[in-house]
């Protein structure tokens, strides 16, 4: 885990959100903090549609590069969480839901590699 490619990939991720118009993308390291995973995209979004735009199209991407995807919860929760493989999770949020669940501040030890506001 932590290998330069799966920054890549994470990277990659980060790209598919901001693609897809979430707002306050942000990709954190946590390769020095947990075993379970290595990097946490984390984005917001604003409706039901295109919290499923954005998830269909990072499982478009993931099957790019050879990986799986598994999700849990909902657009209707608020949290769409994406076990993208690779060492790779990725966060979408209503507002409401990331202000609540503050993950950021959760894993406030984690090095911010990219912010896309």
């Amino acid at each position: 885990m932590g290998q330069p490619a799966d920054l890549e990939y994470a990277q990659a991720l980060l790209d598919v959100l901001v693609d897809r118009q979430a707002s306050d993308v942000v990709l954190l390291d946590l390769t020095a903090l947990t075993a379970f995973t290595d990097y946490f995209v984390i984005g917001t979004v604003d409706n039901i549609r295109q919290a499923r735009a954005v998830t269909d199209a990072l499982t478009d991407a993931a099957h790019q590069h050879g990986e799986d995807t598994r999700i849990e919860g909902s657009a209707e929760d608020g949290w769409i969480l994406v076990d993208a493989g690779k060492g790779v999770f990725v966060h979408l949020f209503s507002l409401e839901a990331r202000i609540y669940y503050d993950l950021e501040g959760l894993w406030h030890r984690a090095q911010e590699i990219v912010r896309v506001q």
